[in-house]
């Protein structure tokens, strides 16, 4: 099992399932942003019985969207980003990112998944800022030609999806 932390969200892929960090990728950092700078990123890349997965993280929970662009466009420019830069290292990366673009590439099927988490909606103070069908639905507009699909899940979601997911609640003291 591989487990990737991001935030406080932990995912936890099976045995089987490749995953990799593609910002994290040497390829990313040093080749394909000194040719699409300022390009953006899925968090995750994960290829697990013949479907290229890339999962984009986005938690609300502490820290409000202050982002004036909408979301569904973010994600959307995130996956072009991404598609773009694995289709280039599929070329010109070296060693084991070239064959993981590869596999990524050549994989039967895409899915994109959106996973996000807000506050509870009894939070008066910081109530839902977007509705998970509405995300979804623009997702699924702006990227019919990659995934018809997409997937809009939280941690109490149940999706058709190959790891899970837990966050440790963040616990604030009285001052």
């Amino acid at each position: 099992m591989t487990e990737i932390t991001e935030g406080a969200l932990t995912f936890s892929f099976p045995n089987g399932c490749e995953v990799s960090k593609y910002d994290d990728w040497t390829f990313y950092q040093k080749r394909f942003q000194s040719v699409a700078g300022r390009s953006k990123a899925a968090d995750f890349l994960c290829l697990a019985d013949g479907v290229a997965w890339l999962i984009e993280v986005k938690d609300y929970r502490q820290h409000p969207r202050t982002k004036p662009s909408d979301l569904g466009d973010e994600v959307s420019a995130k996956i072009r980003d991404t598609l773009s830069g694995l289709a280039t290292a599929y070329a010109n990366a070296d060693g084991d990112e070239k064959g993981f673009a590869r596999r990524m590439i050549e994989a039967g099927a895409w899915r994109v998944v959106l996973h996000l988490e807000q506050p509870d909606e009894g939070m008066r103070l910081r109530p839902k800022a977007m509705n998970p069908a509405d995300v979804r639905l623009k997702l699924r507009q702006k990227l019919k030609a990659v995934d018809p699909n997409s997937v809009v899940m939280d941690t109490g979601t149940q999706a058709n999806v190959p790891w899970n997911v837990q966050w440790a609640q963040v616990v604030q003291r009285n001052k």
